[in-house]
């Protein structure tokens, strides 16, 4: 069996004062990739026993930025995705091991207003085709914030978030899109018809009265659908906005 478990954090060095390593230890994870560590190199050293970590920044300070740790060692490391209209936010970490590609993503979100929609589109077919590139090789575990609801059943109040960033429809197509071109999100997979979210926003109590969303995935490729043994969400674990994802593959 295989465990990996995405986080976005917002903000690792926060998140280290909120118990990271109690919760990393606890979920004894052979692959744990973070999103929105928003860190340089060398502000913190943190380093787990067996583990080797790789980190990709943001060029802008206290921004984005994604990390992987893994007790297996990769057969190589891409940062980016080849484009340099995209790789300068720290977004994408590809692990290439002997069997699949592990991708950690954070996702452009498409601001208030929808200021970088028009972006994040030009993005979504970008990182598709990165995809589907590296799936004509071996299969693809992609994990991260992706930044969208895809269904009415993956948040609390559709109707009234209809239109704003991470659940145009525009953003929802895409989803729909990279899912139509060979792909499956493991937790709908595995539970159709379950309700759980992944983010809450920091106001009006919305952890509390659990108003949030989910637009922490993992995606596979198709053909790892018969290996998905569990996808987890740890509505439990507190220390981000987020919480934790998981996927057991066997």
């Amino acid at each position: 069996m295989i465990r990996l478990v995405s986080w976005n954090v917002n903000g690792l060095r926060a998140c280290v004062g909120k118990g990271f390593a109690d919760i990393f230890e606890q979920l004894d994870a052979d692959f744990f990739c973070l999103q929105e560590t928003k860190m340089q190199a060398g502000q913190l050293d943190l380093q787990f026993l067996g583990f080797q970590s790789y980190w990709y920044y943001a060029d802008k300070k206290g921004y984005s930025g994604t990390a992987i740790y893994t007790r297996h060692t990769p057969l190589s490391v891409a940062y980016g995705i080849g484009i340099d209209a995209h790789d300068h936010e720290g977004r994408v970490i590809t692990l290439e091991m002997a069997n699949f590609y592990l991708v950690c993503c954070y996702t452009p979100n498409s601001q208030d207003g929808l200021k970088r929609l028009d972006y994040r589109m030009t993005w979504e077919d970008d990182f598709r085709a990165y995809l589907m590139r590296l799936d004509e090789k071996k299969p693809v575990i992609l994990c991260g914030d992706l930044n969208v609801a895809h269904e009415e059943i993956d948040l609390k109040n559709p109707k009234t978030n209809h239109q704003n960033a991470g659940f145009t429809d525009e953003e929802r197509g895409k989803m729909t899109q990279l899912l139509g071109s060979g792909f499956t999100d493991t937790f709908r997979f595995k539970y159709p018809e379950e309700v759980r979210y992944s983010w809450w926003s920091y106001r009006a109590q919305a952890r509390a009265k659990n108003v949030g969303w989910r637009i922490d995935y993992f995606i596979v490729s198709d053909r790892l659908r018969d290996r998905i043994a569990d996808a987890k969400i740890h509505t439990d674990i507190l220390g981000s906005d987020h919480c934790p994802v998981e996927l057991e593959l066997k």
